[in-house]
């Protein structure tokens, strides 16, 4: 796969990284929708920034500290989303009881999994 294929997200690539049994209704994040649009809209800037860098021939390591920074932003913003997933589609499966629980505790063993991969 060439770097251009890699960067372009198709949505077929964003369907298969939803969960099939994905329930579309209230998400624990809702409360704070606005708060992680302007967050990602941040961490969009900071992309755009690398961008600039790389075409104004900036030193590399002035690159690789923006780098940085950003992919903090990103962890940060994940560790947000995966708490506020704990909080509310796990909490509820626990409380609605069965065998919800079991599913989204694996889900979110999952995705706590490819965060450490990352």
């Amino acid at each position: 796969m060439t770097t251009t294929e890699a960067d372009q997200v198709t949505p077929k690539a964003v369907e298969a990284v939803e969960p099939a049994d994905h329930e579309h209704g209230v998400h624990g994040y809702h409360k704070q929708k606005d708060e992680h649009l302007k967050r990602l809209r941040r961490i969009e800037g900071q992309i755009r920034g690398l961008q600039r860098m790389v075409d104004e021939d900036v030193y590399c390591i002035d690159i690789l500290t923006q780098v940085s920074a950003s992919t903090k932003a990103l962890q940060s913003f994940a560790l947000q989303l995966l708490e506020e997933h704990l909080r509310h589609c796990v909490a509820d499966a626990a409380a609605k009881g069965g065998e919800g629980i079991d599913a989204k505790v694996e889900e979110a063993t999952k995705a706590i999994a490819r965060m450490m991969r990352t």
